[in-house]
C-alpha cells in the first residue's frame, strides 16, 4: 500500500505520535514518514526512541513480506510450460476450426492458464485448490485424450505432457508447508 507523505504532513504532531506507538496498525512506510516529519518539525528523539522506532519499522516490514516458497516458482514455471504447450497444440491441431469464436475461447483459456501461473508465482497458497478442482474436471476428458493419441499422436502426446506438467505442479504446491504464525 502506498502512503502519500503530504497527507501525513497535514496531521498534527499528536496525530503523528500515534504512528510511532508500539501497538500501531500502520504500515512501515507511514511510520517512517511520521518519524521524518516529526524530526523535521523539531521533535528530538532519544536514542531509545530511535531504536524502538527502527525496530518497529523493521518488524512491520518483515511481517508485511510474503514468503514465496521455491516450490511456488517451480510450479509456476511448470504451469507456464503447460500453457506454452497449449499454444503449440492449438496451432498444430488439425481439428481446430480457425473461426473467430474458437480463437477467442482458446486465447481465454490459455490466458487463464498463464494467469494461474502468475498467481502461483506470487506465492498464493489457495490457488492449488482451484488447480485441483480443474484437474478433477479434466479427468472427464481422459477418453478424448486417448482418442487424440490414436488419431493424432503429436497432439495426444502434447496433451499427456500438459497433464503431467500440471500434476507435477499440483504436487509441488501441496508439498509447501503451512506458514508458521
Amino acid at each position: 500500500m502506498s502512503i502519500k507523505r503530504k497527507i501525513l504532513e497535514a496531521k498534527t504532531d499528536k496525530e503523528l505520535e500515534i504512528y510511532l506507538q508500539e501497538d500501531t496498525r500502520f504500515v512501515p512506510q507511514a511510520i517512517q514518514f511520521a518519524y521524518e516529519i516529526l524530526k523535521s518539525r523539531g521533535r528530538i528523539f532519544t536514542p531509545e526512541e530511535i531504536e524502538q522506532i527502527t525496530f518497529l519499522i523493521e518488524e512491520k516490514s518483515r511481517n508485511d513480506k510474503i514468503t514465496i516458497h521455491p516450490n511456488h516458482k517451480k510450479a509456476a514455471n511448470l504451469i507456464y510450460a503447460s500453457a506454452a504447450l497449449s499454444i503449440v497444440n492449438i496451432i498444430i491441431s488439425p481439428y481446430v476450426n480457425f473461426s473467430f469464436l474458437n480463437i477467442f475461447f482458446s486465447l481465454i483459456i490459455v490466458g487463464m492458464i498463464f494467469g494461474i501461473g502468475y498467481i502461483v508465482s506470487k506465492g498464493s497458497n489457495g490457488v492449488k485448490y482451484i488447480i485441483l478442482a480443474m484437474m478433477i474436471i479434466g479427468l472427464m476428458y481422459i477418453p478424448l485424450m486417448m482418442s487424440n493419441i490414436i488419431q493424432n499422436p503429436v497432439v495426444g502426446t502434447i496433451n499427456i505432457m500438459q497433464t503431467a506438467l500440471q500434476i507435477w505442479a499440483l504436487i509441488l504446491l501441496f508439498q509447501i508447508p503451512k506458514p508458521i504464525k
